[in-house]
């Protein structure tokens, strides 16, 4: 019996900013960003939308397009790190507006017995939501479950993680039927403790706070969106991680050149083209060639044999991220979308095929694992239509980019929006401050 992912859908923020509008204002040569990283546009959630309404939009979709009853779903991992509250898992909010839409057709409360919760670990998140699930329905074949990867990477204005930015929310449906990908169950594991990108909760002295409730503590914590971070200290934390994950890989599996057999490597992309400078030294050792220093190292990514590597089993998986940005927990699964878009697109067939995945989370963590393309893959992938769909949302100027990151709006910025949105966070009853209540507009 095979396991695997049966379908997947997704959801991309509905407002975009040029990069290279950024650039200008940021005094960035554009050309640093679009052909040194890959970013063309940075996807960025309206006023009313956030991790909980990205997993909701993703989540529907993916019941819509695949006629799934809710009831046959009998758990729903939610990977992020983005969470809207830090005890009630952001899977609860989805899960609630999703039950509400389906009410007429399923009756209430349609996820009553679905066991949720969310997963966190940097960008790793998912796939550790992935493991668990797959291990899930190895033990219960006849059941099936839904993992879904929803983030929002926001950075302080005008720093250096700011042109990285990105969202959304990726749904894959867990199953014993993986027409899509049937996924092995051989996983390489690398884990370190480091500070190299972290969330922390940040300390203030109640006088510094303009208009401090007296009722406050004279110490408070407050926790907000942007990480610190050190990029060059956590781009080695990546390169290690998946270095000794894909060591450990090849130990479980048994192979030798993994990577040789995969049709594509799907990373995870802070920006686009981070998976093929990272991989260059594996792609080193797998090879002989000699990778001691910058040098050697600068030698070996234009090289004429890695320069075609690049062409044949990553350029395709990066090209989505190059639309939308980073997507923390959702952009692996992203990179998997946009290589098997874009195949089916161009007529290419992907059945039997392997396909390798390399995820990080900072913290750190990777896991190094592989799946196979099954024969019914075109029949999920053709529901997609991911390239068409990213033209169009609607582009953004600088000036309402600042409003929106810095929280200046009282109205989204489309207020013609379909979907998912956050309508009213409670402000006056004391047992319900700061609860958020969501609708849905057709």
């Amino acid at each position: 019996m095979s396991f695997g992912i049966e379908a997947a859908s997704y959801y991309v923020p509905s407002l975009y900013l040029e990069i290279k509008d950024l650039a200008e204002k940021r005094g960035i040569e554009p050309a640093k960003l679009e052909k040194g990283l890959g970013l063309h546009k940075m996807g960025f959630p309206d006023l009313h939308e956030d991790a909980a309404t990205f997993a909701a939009e993703a989540l529907l979709k993916l019941i819509r397009d695949y006629e799934i009853n809710p009831k046959d779903i009998s758990r729903i991992y939610l990977g992020t790190e983005s969470a809207i509250d830090a005890a009630k898992p952001t899977a609860s909010y989805a899960m609630q507006m999703v039950e509400k839409v389906l009410e007429p057709e399923f009756g209430k409360r349609c996820f009553k017995n679905c066991d949720i919760v969310d997963l966190t670990f940097a960008c790793i998140g998912a796939v550790d939501a992935l493991h668990n699930s797959l291990d899930f329905v190895r033990v219960n074949p006849d059941k099936k479950a839904i993992v879904i990867a929803s983030d929002y990477a926001k950075y302080e204005l005008a720093s250096s993680g700011e042109y990285t930015q990105g969202g959304g929310a990726v749904s894959l449906l867990i199953s014993a039927k993986p027409d899509l990908i049937e996924i092995e169950n051989h996983w390489g594991v690398a884990t370190e403790s480091v500070f190299d990108f972290f969330k922390p909760r940040r300390h203030f002295k109640k006088e510094d706070l303009t208009n401090a409730p007296e009722n406050f503590p004279d110490k408070i914590e407050i926790f907000t969106d942007e990480p610190v971070f050190d990029g060059q200290y956590s781009n080695q934390c990546y390169q290690d991680r998946i270095r000794e994950a894909y060591e450990h890989y090849k130990e479980v599996s048994g192979q030798e050149k993994p990577y040789q057999n995969w049709k594509y490597l799907i990373f995870h992309l802070p920006y686009a083209f981070h998976g093929k400078r990272v991989f260059t030294e594996i792609y080193s050792l797998e090879n002989g060639l000699s990778y001691s220093n910058p040098q050697e190292q600068k030698a070996v990514a234009k090289s004429e044999d890695y320069l075609k590597f690049i062409s044949d089993k990553i350029e395709k998986t990066q090209r989505a991220s190059s639309e939308i940005g980073n997507m923390y927990t959702a952009s692996i699964f992203m990179a998997l979308l946009s290589g098997l878009q874009t195949s089916f697109s161009e007529k290419e067939e992907l059945a039997g095929q392997e396909i390798g995945f390399l995820g990080y989370g900072s913290g750190s963590k990777s896991k190094v694992f592989a799946g196979k393309v099954s024969e019914n893959w075109k029949t999920v992938v053709e529901k997609w239509n991911l390239f068409e769909n990213l033209n169009e949302r609607l582009a953004i100027d600088f000036d309402t980019y600042e409003k929106l990151h810095r929280k200046q709006l009282e109205h989204s910025v489309n207020p013609g929006y379909t979907g998912f949105g956050l309508e009213s966070v409670e402000h006056e009853n004391p047992v319900l401050l700061g609860a958020r209540y969501y609708g849905f507009k057709e």
